[in-house]
């Protein structure tokens, strides 16, 4: 119902959830059924900007069918002909965006490079803005982060990243062997700043904590009064504490010469996207012609950033929107 050949007046506004909703739930899920059998990749919105034709297509998926291993393969495959038709069409750049570039779905878009080593279409996952957006929100004078999630493909560079700056970093894993892969990325002189820690409790004079996993309300509690949640992790954290600021998923504000744009992404203001789409974007103004796909270039963080802010794109401010409960 949130999409312009929906409900128009409803997919204008960020969305919400509106009780108006509830009667539609069962076609909601009829409807889901049939584009479980049948349906392909759709268009639902579309803009312009900087003389520039942007797209949105659908796989006609629901989050919860990425996290099923049987739906694997038919994602992967939505995805792989949309990539081929928009090679086919003379797309210059295709985003993944949301979890169409989960890691364990298709490594992040290499997948369908190394299958297709000839596409003309640049793949983007966009993570390499996403990266920047978080980091920027991080005030110049800390000297110590919390990480969780510390080993995804986002907290490797965020950590890898942040060490160079010589913050310590407090990387909550399990995995010795993936902590120390990381770490050993890192230049010699640094690698002291990155620190493996199991439990949440080794945060608990950390003020600083930047969140890529889900945390419940408990792990909260072990924070400091006064602690700022960044975060990357999908869905959001709730936000628990009224001592501690929550900030937002990382985002972008589009130029403000953008035309057509006539709806929200998700629950983010008009004119607003998230970082991961936002990093297509300056991937196809810029006219980069290598694939973004793996593992996040570290030195090209601050390369995409610039470029970001060099094209009219901004980000929100920091802190939080999000109201205690």
């Amino acid at each position: 119902m949130h999409v312009q050949f929906g409900l128009r007046s409803f997919a204008s506004l960020p969305f919400t959830t509106r009780f108006f909703l509830i009667p539609f739930f069962p076609i909601a899920v009829i409807v889901l059924i049939l584009m479980w059998l049948w349906s392909k990749t759709f268009l639902v919105s579309f803009y312009y900007l900087k003389g520039r034709l942007h797209q949105t297509w659908v796989v006609p998926r629901c989050g919860f069918q990425y996290f099923l291993p049987f739906a694997t393969e038919g994602i992967n495959k939505h995805i792989e002909n949309a990539i081929l038709t928009a090679d086919k069409i003379g797309v210059k750049v295709i985003s993944l965006a949301a979890l169409n570039k989960n890691e364990s779905l298709n490594g992040g878009g290499k997948l369908y490079v190394d299958k297709n080593p000839n596409l003309g279409v640049r793949v983007v996952h966009g993570n390499t803005l996403t990266a920047a957006v978080i980091l920027d929100e991080i005030p110049k004078d800390v000297k110590e982060v919390f990480l969780t999630g510390a080993t995804s493909k986002l907290g490797r560079a965020i950590a890898l990243y942040l060490c160079r700056n010589k913050v310590k970093v407090l990387m909550l894993t399990l995995s010795t062997e993936r902590f120390q892969k990381i770490q050993k990325e890192a230049p010699q002189e640094y690698q002291s700043y990155l620190v493996q820690v199991t439990k949440y409790q080794a945060a608990q004079h950390c003020k600083t904590w930047i969140v890529g996993k889900w945390i419940t309300a408990r792990e909260q509690k072990l924070a400091p009064s006064g602690t700022h949640f960044h975060q990357f992790v999908v869905p959001p954290i709730c936000a628990f504490r009224k001592d501690c600021t929550y900030g937002d998923l990382a985002a972008m504000r589009l130029p403000e010469d953008v035309q057509g744009l006539g709806c929200c992404e998700y629950t983010m203001d008009r004119g607003v996207i998230h970082a991961c789409h936002a990093g297509g974007v300056v991937h196809s103004l810029e006219g980069w012609t290598h694939h973004e796909v793996g593992a996040i270039d570290v030195d090209r963080i601050d390369v995409v950033w610039k470029a970001a802010l060099k094209h009219g794109l901004t980000p929100l401010s920091s802190g939080s929107t999000a109201k205690p409960n």
